[in-house]
């Protein structure tokens, strides 16, 4: 089965991906062959996996969580579903 997977990098990025084969895929990245981004951040830490039907509902499952920032993908890894509207909603700041 498909999935979409967070990895958290030795340099405390995030790297955002989806695969088929989801086992494979992650071996690919803890051995440094998975991605020229997690290559040059080993060791890298899968801390997010989430399963499709299919690769086209990763993929844009993938999409969309690669547009999110920091804190919005903290809070999918934490569990904390309940801050995800609140973290959607720019802010902004007044002048004065």
């Amino acid at each position: 089965m498909p999935f979409v997977y967070i990895l958290r990098c030795s340099d405390d990025s995030y790297y955002v991906g989806s695969a088929r084969v989801f086992e494979r895929r992650i071996e690919e990245h803890t051995s440094g062959n998975g991605a020229r981004y997690t290559a040059h951040r080993l060791p890298v830490e899968l801390v997010f996996a989430e399963e499709f039907a299919n690769i086209g509902d990763a993929y844009r499952r993938e999409k969309q969580l690669q547009g999110w920032g920091r804190s919005k993908r903290e809070a999918l890894i934490n569990g904390l579903y309940n801050d995800l509207p609140r973290l959607s909603k720019k802010l902004r700041f007044r002048k004065g």
